[in-house]
């Protein structure tokens, strides 16, 4: 007999959940172990899966419903993301930190389409690891829900998802942490991963834009890291003072 593709597939529910984490961490990492970032496409198909399989219609599962101020939450977040990075490079860049330039040979022919493209891009990625660890983690500990701990909790996994990166050091673990910090804050302050994500996306649309309209040389790596963990420490001090869900006063 076939299931009602809202139905949970019959299996416990913790198994479930185990299943549905592994797709997920499966898809998300697929793209970066064969080095094809046109596989992380398939990753909007996995979570649609996913949450069917957990009980809930499209995106559900992971906080990703058109619930009332979802789309402020994300124009909010897009904003301040794009503000934060662009502060962090004129402020690095007067600090000696970065060395940026605008170019003077961007041809205006098909730059629609590559803005188009740059947006699209950014967007799949990042709402990608936003599911795998923040919306997939409250979904699996609900009780976390009312606990700053799922703040910390899940940007610890933010930083153990970043496997290829690892190899770093501290310094990268650092200012991943940090990226967490205010993409969990997000979602637990306000109850929708819309919010995250738009903090997310707006950063890395922001990081593309720059590489599009001018070029950014590192002076000083080992400062860097220091300049976007500290934006994000910014980003999530607006979100506790600023971001909370729509009805509470």
């Amino acid at each position: 007999m076939q299931t009602h593709p809202t139905e949970p597939i019959a299996l416990p529910d913790r198994a479930r959940l185990l299943l549905v984490a592994l797709v997920l961490f499966a898809a998300y990492q697929l793209p970066h172990g064969v080095g094809n970032d046109y596989l992380i496409l398939l990753f909007p198909l996995a979570a649609w899966w996913g949450s069917r399989a957990l009980g809930f219609g499209a995106l559900r599962a992971w906080y990703l419903d058109a619930r009332t101020g979802w789309l402020r939450f994300l124009v909010l977040g897009l904003v301040l993301a794009v503000l934060a990075k662009c502060a962090a490079i004129v402020i690095g860049t007067q600090a000696g930190v970065y060395r940026f330039a605008w170019k003077d040979d961007i041809v205006a022919t098909g730059l629609a389409g590559a803005l188009a493209w740059i947006a699209f891009s950014t967007f799949i990625p990042s709402v990608a690891e936003d599911i795998l660890t923040r919306g997939l983690v409250l979904r699996a500990f609900p009780r976390l829900a009312q606990r700053w701990t799922f703040i910390l909790v899940s940007a610890a996994l933010y930083v153990l998802n970043h496997i290829y990166r690892l190899h770093k050091g501290p310094a990268e673990w650092g200012m991943l942490f940090c990226f967490g910090l205010a993409y969990g804050a997000a979602l637990w302050r306000t109850r929708t991963l819309w919010a995250a994500v738009g903090l997310h996306w707006g950063w890395n649309l922001a990081n593309a834009l720059l590489d599009l309209f001018g070029t950014t040389d590192l002076a000083q790596p080992a400062l860097a890291q220091f300049y976007s963990g500290s934006a994000h420490l910014l980003l999530l001090a607006c979100v506790l003072g600023f971001m909370r869900p729509v009805g509470d006063s």
